[in-house]
């Protein structure tokens, strides 16, 4: 059984404590003492993953509960982690927010999970002795739970001693450190989070900065004390997970085009790797500066991003637009999610009113709405009756194949532009069960909407996604 490494989690009462800056400070500071960290976020948030992966120099990964159940969990965090010093998670939202009204899914679950050392990260502004009724509160709401020390976010270093002493004497955890307010550093934000890591002006600096600071107000020799002596977990990793991620042996025999530039960035590296362990040898190119798709690609991937800033751009690459039209018309097999749902309409309305032609698979225009859309985790399946889904299961063609009338496919929802065509071919189902919408345009060679979906939730589904790559599909 393989030796899990060092961790810790981060995580808070809610969003806006400081979580993603004390993070990305720790993680920049165990990386100066010479050490591999991985990176982890617990949720599906894209962006927190990138700042990772920008600061330690490795892919992040996400520890999912809601799109990995327990074992496949375990085995994950185990292959990622196996030739790291110490795994560092980031919790989400806060630290029992988990699916509706419950801890389901939470930054709790992972905890508890893989058995990691959590620290609280606590902004006491406004507060006296009422910070400790907040830790002394989360300490004891779920047992067990593996909260085993406080850090503190946003004081003045005047200020520290006093909340120390509070906590430490009304909870019995040590608080390990503090970072001072730091607008010098501070991680700027949109709408859907924090603007991505290759748009911030000097990052490097500002996170070198944030680490050097919390070198001298944080105990890390405590806090590596703390993730050394993580409890062992049962994490035997089976033959199939071996194989992703381990791309020694593979020729490589399909060629899958992904986009990734400023306005397409957000993937799931288990997706990827998913596809690479069928075979895929995933091509990046860039929608905003290539003029075509790469030679002889086999299948596409228009992942999210923020197309919706660049829409002038887009547009303007008029031989990219045209190159991606024919893929499709060649019946090139495409998977398009969010931004790359958007990126194929006829037209997209940017946030100044401008709209934009763009591919024109999608009839219709994109538009933002102000507001958060359909937002949440998701249970996608095919929207068929059951006339439908006898038919369907008669004649089973390639065309149909996507998902079957058993199946479903994780994925989650986080958007503020919406289309007057989201397509009707999936159902939507929030976990719960209580509300369902319709989704996805789902054709031969096509597979475009809004869910952000996770491949390894339904494997049958990227298999044959590759097979129809590899097949060379043709109507």
């Amino acid at each position: 059984m393989p030796q899990p490494v060092p961790r810790i989690m981060l995580s808070a009462a809610g969003s806006g404590a400081g979580k993603t800056t004390m993070t990305a400070a720790l993680l920049s500071a165990l990386c100066s003492r010479g050490l591999q960290v991985q990176g982890w976020k617990c949720g599906p948030d894209y962006i927190d993953p990138m700042f990772h992966s920008h600061i330690t120099g490795r892919p992040a990964y996400h520890a999912d509960p809601f799109f990995l159940s327990e074992q496949p969990m375990a085995e994950l965090v185990s292959r990622v982690s196996a030739d790291a010093d110490c795994a560092v998670f980031e919790g989400a939202m806060g630290f029992y927010d988990g699916i509706g009204q419950t801890d389901q899914a939470s930054a709790y679950t992972v905890s508890q999970w893989l058995k990691i050392p959590v620290l609280l990260v606590v902004n006491p502004k406004g507060m006296g002795c009422s910070a400790a009724a907040l830790c002394h509160g989360f300490q004891t709401f779920r047992t067990p739970n593996s909260i085993c020390g406080i850090l503190l976010n946003d004081i003045r270093s005047g200020m520290y001693n006093y909340y120390r002493e509070l906590l430490e004497r009304e909870t019995g955890l040590p608080v390990l450190g503090y970072l001072p307010h730091l607008p010098e550093v501070q991680l700027e934000s949109r709408h859907l989070g924090l603007v991505t890591p290759q748009e911030m002006e000097n990052l490097q600096e500002k996170v070198r900065q944030a680490g050097g600071i919390l070198t001298k107000t944080v105990d890390l020799e405590l806090l590596e004390q703390i993730a050394g002596e993580a409890a062992v977990w049962k994490a035997e990793i089976s033959e199939e997970s071996e194989k992703i991620g381990s791309l020694k042996s593979l020729n490589y025999p399909v060629r899958i085009a992904v986009a990734r530039d400023e306005a397409f960035c957000f993937y799931y590296k288990d997706n990827l790797e998913l596809l690479e362990s069928l075979g895929c040898e995933v091509i990046e190119f860039s929608p905003l500066h290539d003029k075509k798709l790469p030679e002889n690609v086999k299948g596409i991937l228009l992942g999210g991003g923020y197309p919706e800033l660049y829409g002038k751009e887009l547009a303007e690459n008029q031989s990219m637009l045209e190159s991606i039209r024919r893929a499709l018309d060649d019946k090139i097999p495409c998977l398009a999610e969010c931004g790359g749902f958007m990126y194929l309409h006829e037209e997209m309305e940017d946030a100044d009113g401008n709209v934009w032609k763009l591919v024109g698979r999608i009839h219709g225009k994109t538009f933002p709405t102000g507001k958060l859309v359909r937002f949440g985790y998701v249970n996608l399946q095919r929207n068929l009756d059951e006339d439908q889904v006898s038919e369907l299961k008669e004649r089973m063609s390639i065309a149909d194949s996507w998902i079957l009338p058993d199946e479903n496919i994780r994925a989650h929802e986080f958007h503020y532009w919406d289309s007057t065509d989201s397509g009707s071919d999936c159902l939507a189902v929030k976990p719960d069960g209580k509300r369902k919408w319709e989704c996805i345009h789902m054709e031969e060679n096509l597979v475009a909407g809004y869910p952000h979906l996770y491949y390894p939730s339904c494997k049958e589904f990227a298999e044959r996604f590759v097979e129809k790559c590899r097949s060379g599909y043709r109507e």
